[in-house]
């Protein structure tokens, strides 16, 4: 008994300091956005605020427009998210009930593209954007954004689709429905938790991809959240305004956080449903 109450011990010790170790950068962001200014800098390094500062948060929106950059993030996620599972859905219901010809082999080419690095597209893709002037335009985002979650949310999905008894699409059928209604009306409600993680999955990266929006979006009031953090400044060109770069890191992270947090249970069963059979 002693033996399995110190192993209890020093499994929660050790799940408690990797816990500290993944949380303690956003910690330090979450002090240092309510430090007063003076004491960001100061030597030896204030771990606790003499006071709490809420300034920091109020002027990267009267001084910034944050606000509007917030909502770029949201409506260009959230597009791109929806655009994704779309498409990824009927590519999908097409490999898992069609029995087309190749389509494991298609499966695999997909996988295959995933691990392609977006860096490879930026070029191409900006001689797309620039021809027909989408620059600073939300579909400049939107479009690649999906077409680049595509081929994992393919994979998760079909895998799913192909744990749905066939005998409800024939009882469908002799129902009347078609191909499509099927997949709206039966396959993707039975596929919530699937569905679900992916679009928190898709979303996340649609939320936090940089290089893309840094390229695409050049005028501040077009600019998604992690651009537009990368681009705040002080006073002046040589001032860096830690504090409100920590607040405005915080306001960003904190929802998703909280989202994952709520949401965990799901993307394990959908992420784990989905690896059941391929």
């Amino acid at each position: 008994m002693r033996r399995k109450g110190g192993r209890s011990i020093l499994i929660f010790i050790g799940v408690g300091m990797v816990v500290f170790f993944s949380l303690a950068p956003f910690l330090w962001q979450v002090i240092t956005s309510i430090k007063p200014a003076n004491e960001i800098f100061s030597r030896p390094v204030r771990y606790i605020p003499s006071h709490i500062d809420l300034s920091a948060y109020g002027k990267i929106f009267s001084r910034h427009p944050f606000a509007r950059q917030i909502v770029n993030s949201i409506v260009i996620a959230c597009a791109g998210t929806f655009l994704c599972l779309g498409a990824s859905s009927l590519a999908s219901y097409a490999l898992a009930r069609l029995h087309l010809r190749g389509g494991q082999s298609f499966l695999l080419f997909l996988l295959f593209l995933s691990l392609f690095p977006p860096v490879v597209l930026i070029v191409p893709l900006y001689e797309m954007v620039s021809a027909l002037k989408l620059m600073n335009n939300w579909l400049a985002l939107i479009v690649p954004y999906a077409a680049l979650n595509v081929p994992f949310a393919t994979w998760v999905l079909t895998s799913f689709f192909r744990q749905i008894p066939e005998a409800l699409e024939d009882a469908a059928r002799v129902d009347g429905l078609s191909r499509l209604g099927i997949l709206v009306r039966i396959i993707l409600p039975l596929s919530a938790p699937a569905l679900a993680t992916t679009a928190i999955l898709v979303f996340i990266f649609c939320w936090n991809e940089f290089l893309f929006a840094l390229t695409f979006m050049t005028r501040a009031t077009s600019r998604t959240v992690p651009v537009g953090i990368a681009m705040l400044s002080g006073a002046s060109q040589y001032e860096i305004p830690w504090d409100q770069i920590s607040a405005a890191t915080v306001l960003t992270t904190l929802p998703l956080v909280v989202f994952v947090v709520l949401f965990q249970r799901r993307i394990v069963e959908g992420l784990t449903a989905g690896a059941v059979k391929g």
